[in-house]
């Protein structure tokens, strides 16, 4: 691990990105170019302490989530994250690996959608990132254990959600979850996170595990989901399900046509439930 080289490198990052591209007030004392320590580390889910040893070349060997992290909130490029790994001396992901970075396009999306709920999954129906409207919509699941951030698996858990639908979108729903799961698992059988989630699927859902040995087909996805909102209650919007080009991500965007009940609750709800959120 090159361990200067990768202090150096993070200082340079962070200097580079603005608190406007974070989303973030410049303030009128703000004395560097770029971002603050201690906003990094919020945004990234790390210590400042932690941080600030990996930036000073006195950090272990990080974890391929901080790396992965920390490309993120930095806006690094593909190339410039491989870089990163690299440098960390960790195993970068390979070609039968989910892309799961969230590259710095998709990123000013989330920043720029401020009025409409996003949520960012992978091949595997992990959750990414959503931008703050949609932690307001959907809950913040960000504490929680990963195995809980992912929808698959909180679907044939039964895990408490907001998203609530009836026995005709919850049959649908899985169908489509088995089908979308065993195409990833073609396409990318080194991923041991996508292996893993499939294997304890198959020990603990009697369900999955013989809508899996079916082989399933692709099921048509449901155009609208409701969630019940414990402050404005059920809210029922149109779902679509953008696919990022070359890259293993799905934006999943929530809208409501203009004038209709759907779309007052979306106002309010960027009034009450961003400011838990943003």
């Amino acid at each position: 691990m090159n361990s200067r080289e990768l202090a150096g490198s993070l200082r340079v990052w962070r200097d580079r990105v603005s608190p406007a591209d974070a989303g973030l007030s410049a303030g009128p004392r703000r004395r560097v170019p770029g971002l603050r320590r201690q906003e990094v580390a919020e945004l990234a889910g790390l210590s400042v302490e932690y941080l600030a040893r990996l930036e000073q070349g006195r950090a272990g060997q990080p974890s391929s989530s901080v790396l992965m992290s920390l490309a993120r909130v930095l806006r690094l490029s593909d190339q410039e994250r491989r870089h990163l790994f690299r440098l960390a001396d960790q195993a970068e992901p390979l070609p039968g690996q989910i892309k799961r970075h969230i590259t710095p396009s998709v990123q000013r999306i989330l920043d720029r959608l401020t009025d409409t709920p996003v949520t960012v999954v992978d091949a595997s129906w992990q959750c990414v990132l959503s931008n703050a409207m949609g932690y307001a919509l959907t809950g913040d699941t960000t504490a929680l254990p990963q195995r809980e951030q992912n929808l698959a698996w909180t679907t044939f858990m039964n895990t408490p959600t907001r998203y609530v639908r009836t026995d005709e979108e919850e049959r649908l729903l899985r169908l489509e979850v088995v089908a979308d799961l065993r195409e990833a698992w073609v396409r990318y059988p080194q991923d041991t996170l996508l292996r893993g989630l499939i294997a304890e699927l198959q020990d603990v859902s009697p369900d999955f595990a013989e809508l899996w040995a079916r082989r399933v087909p692709p099921q048509p996805a449901p155009v609208s989901r409701t969630f019940l909102h414990p402050d404005i209650g059920p809210i029922t919007l149109d779902c679509d399900i953008l696919t990022v080009r070359d890259s293993d991500l799905r934006l999943l965007v929530y809208t409501a046509g203009p004038g209709t009940e759907a779309a007052g609750q979306i106002e309010l709800l960027a009034t009450i439930g961003v400011q838990r959120f943003g």
